[in-house]
């Protein structure tokens, strides 16, 4: 069983992190933070996409034009397309700028709508402290929900 990340949780209790971040990196800065593994949806498409093999949280940025479209980048299209990674997306957390109004993290909502999960949580650029712990929180709660806290010997939480 992998050892317990900073503050407490076991990577097998939560489902895995899968995410997308482009050359500015908005989203690796919130990852990192995050402080759990995760793994990375490659830029090039000429590059493999991550072996999923457990339910798992998709992270995704927005690059909608004004009017909406473009939203959810073609690489993480790509990724969703293969109906075994389609089968094990439990939730979507779309990222963005506010400053784009109704479009904010509009990928979010298009990822959850077309592949029937919820719509977790959104948060702008690279995120705030506040995002970090709610989204942490999700994490160790959705885990419990899909029983994941149930398959090892540890504790899966520090918390009460």
């Amino acid at each position: 069983m992998p050892a317990p990340v900073p503050g407490g949780l076991s990577p097998d209790c939560i489902p895995d992190i899968v995410y997308y971040s482009s050359s500015s990196e908005n989203t690796v800065r919130f990852i990192h933070r995050l402080g759990l593994p995760a793994k990375r949806i490659p830029i090039s498409p000429k590059d493999e996409n991550p072996v999923i093999d457990r339910p798992f949280v998709l992270i995704c940025p927005t690059y909608a034009d004004g009017e909406g479209r473009g939203a959810v980048p073609k690489q993480v299209i790509r990724l969703l397309n293969d109906p075994a990674n389609r089968a094990l997306i439990k939730g979507v957390i779309g990222t963005g700028n506010s400053n784009f109004g109704t479009l904010f993290a509009s990928s979010g909502d298009v990822i959850a709508r077309k592949c029937n999960v919820p719509l977790l949580y959104k948060f702008e650029l690279a995120g705030f402290d506040d995002d970090i712990a709610r989204v942490r929180s999700g994490l160790e709660k959705m885990g419990r929900k899909l029983g994941l806290a149930e398959t090892g010997n540890a504790p899966c939480s520090t918390m009460g």
